[in-house]
């Protein structure tokens, strides 16, 4: 089909759309000839033929077995990549250990450094262990860690890459003392 077809097979299209939504002449008669202006109509086609979906629509964009593989999506999201602790701190487990060794209590302690990345508080701790006493969080470097210890004021305590943070704990703040003396112990 040529571009100068397109308005005589557009022609025949209303014509047939028409006559075929208005009904036709034939009162029901199954012999009744056929209209004069469906004879008439100058297409190309042999008479009695209409175009057919293919001929009259433009072509189909090629179907996906054509386009190659569908590409495959995780069903789960990836996992979230922590900044790393820096060299020399304890890590928060690390910590924790070393409070259980003191005697202290750390009870029902939970790792939550899935909380550090962006799905979670978004804090951009490396290492976050809470436990009802206190949360451990380490940090990639000194001034995030600095930046969030001031943010929580006189509810936490900061040495080098570590936070401990007594924000909603059962930690007195009698015993707070002890905790940072066994975090300032640690290499």
């Amino acid at each position: 089909m040529t571009i100068r077809s397109l308005p005589a097979v557009g022609a025949l299209l209303v014509v047939v759309a028409l006559t075929a939504g208005c009904g036709s002449d034939d009162d029901g008669r199954p012999n009744a000839a056929p209209s004069a202006s469906s004879e008439s109509a100058p297409t190309g086609l042999p008479t009695g033929a209409s175009p057919t979906a293919s001929e009259a629509a433009p072509p189909a964009p090629p179907s996906a077995a054509a386009q190659g593989p569908t590409e495959r999506r995780p069903a789960s999201p990836p996992p979230v990549v922590l900044p790393q602790r820096p060299a020399g701190a304890p890590g928060a487990q690390q910590v924790v250990n070393a409070f259980k060794a003191a005697g202290l209590k750390v009870p029902h302690p939970k790792d939550r450094s899935v909380d550090c990345g962006p799905d979670g508080l978004g804090l951009g701790c490396s290492e976050l262990i809470a436990t009802d006493a206190v949360t451990v969080y380490v940090f990639p470097d000194e001034t995030s860690a600095s930046d969030i210890a001031e943010t929580w004021g006189g509810q936490s305590y900061r040495r080098g890459a570590v936070v401990l943070n007594y924000l909603g704990a059962k930690t007195s703040a009698a015993d707070r003392p002890r905790y940072e003396k066994v975090l300032n112990g640690l290499r």
